[in-house]
């Protein structure tokens, strides 16, 4: 009755371009309530990230690695103009926010070699180096002061052994050039340099592209043992690809979960809910129903982040700070440190915008899979403040330097004060 009523209605009323003489109507449909791209929406297993895809190699390059793991430090802002003619925004000054990244230098211990099979890659050998730092070590296992610690101690002896004959695991390292198509180095982090408490190393595979397979297994065999910088396989106004684990908020219900409307003031038994949870038939509940639960803690890849700028270490270059416009000698880490971070004594690197997960949370950078042909993608960045104020409250001084000109010596006043005062009171 009622769909025949409207039909009448939309019959009845005057065909005119003008939209006021229309009557307005009620809708009968909209778009659904959150994304049924994200499901499911759990707890992820893969706490440090998973690199699920590799970009597609490129055989006429040189031989490159194509990821790089780090740690969120937090955010700060800078200050640029813009190099983008035709836009309203072209030499304007603008303010972005931006992401600092700690990434010490990886060491690289072994390789894995896989072979193309119909159903996927297949892993036929993977030759380890003839030293192991005891971070890397401390990740084979759960307890490693209750362990006896030998992890690794045969391998080790075999390599020794081989190496006084001529080059060790010759034979493995023919059968990787010889067999696989795809090489992957085995890397791990330094994180005793991060200062997170934390002694073991976080160890990931990462995909070597560029040149033939031969070259591959040259190159990555040439870095065992060898620490890789973030220089070495990341450049300035690069964009890249970030994968990581996003902040957790543990159960929520299906407003905050989904964002469904609420429900009316007087709505029984609640107004923050689904009011129909489905059909009679079928008897169940289907899956594309919003209902309660895990919100946060899910493993996330996004993809073009721009690299504003890569920093060196405090002890290679103590003002990495600086620019330009902005001549004030200042190191990266701002007043007081990171919040809940503390400082960065590394080298690190600033990415435009947010990045998922909590500070302390190891972010996997990635090259792009696709070429980056934008106008956004290819302008170069120059960067010409970079805040370095406080991040505890409303930061007005970039150095403690400043802060110290500013109040005029109050501090030495006050300590003279106190020393004069000493003598006296004995």
């Amino acid at each position: 009755f009622g769909s025949s009523l409207r039909l009448r209605c939309s019959q009845s009323a005057p065909a005119s371009s003008d939209a006021t003489a229309t009557m307005s109507h009620r809708k009968f449909e909209r778009p659904r309530h959150g994304s049924l791209g994200f499901l499911p929406r759990k707890r992820t297993k893969h706490t440090l990230g998973k690199i699920k895809s590799f970009p597609k190699d490129d055989q006429s390059k040189k031989p490159h690695l194509t990821a790089f793991m780090s740690y969120k430090a937090g955010m700060t802002h800078i200050v640029r103009d813009v190099d983008r003619p035709g836009s309203k925004l072209h030499k304007k000054e603008i303010a972005e926010a931006v992401s600092i990244l700690e990434a010490p230098p990886m060491v690289i211990v072994g390789f894995v070699g896989y072979v193309e099979t119909p159903r996927g890659l297949r892993a036929l050998t993977s030759v380890w180096a003839g030293h192991l730092s005891e971070e890397c070590k401390r990740r084979f296992y759960k307890a490693w002061h209750k362990s006896k610690q030998k992890a690794y101690t045969k391998y080790q002896k075999r390599w020794a052994d081989a190496s006084k004959d001529g080059s060790p695991m010759a034979a493995e390292i023919d059968r990787a050039k010889k067999y696989c198509q795809v090489i992957r180095a085995i890397c791990h982090t330094q994180v005793g340099k991060v200062k997170l408490g934390q002694k073991k190393a976080h160890i990931k595979e990462i995909q070597i592209n560029g040149g033939s397979t031969a070259d591959k297994v040259d190159f990555v065999t040439g870095l065992f043992e060898q620490e890789v910088k973030v220089a070495d396989v990341f450049s300035q106004d690069e964009m890249i690809d970030v994968i990581g684990v996003t902040k957790g908020h543990g159960f929520n219900g299906v407003v905050t979960r989904w964002g469904v409307t609420r429900l009316v003031r007087k709505s029984h038994r609640g107004l923050r809910k689904v009011a129909c949870i489905g059909s009679w038939h079928p008897a169940r509940v289907q899956f594309q129903v919003p209902r309660s639960g895990q919100r946060g803690y899910h493993h996330r890849t996004e993809i073009n982040k721009k690299i504003y700028r890569i920093g060196k270490a405090v002890k290679d270059d103590p003002n990495n700070a600086m620019t330009e416009n902005d001549l004030t000698e200042k190191g990266i880490t701002p007043m007081g440190g990171f919040s809940h971070y503390g400082e960065v004594t590394q080298d690190w690197v600033m990415l435009k915008g947010c990045v998922m997960g909590c500070r302390k949370r190891l972010i996997t950078m990635r090259k792009s899979l696709l070429p980056q042909v934008t106008r956004k993608a290819q302008e170069k960045i120059e960067l010409k403040f970079i805040d370095t104020a406080s991040k505890m409250g409303h930061g007005r001084f970039q150095t403690s330097e400043e802060k110290a000109k500013f109040y005029g010596g109050a501090a030495q006043k006050k300590a003279r004060k106190a020393a004069e005062a000493a003598p006296a009171e004995s």
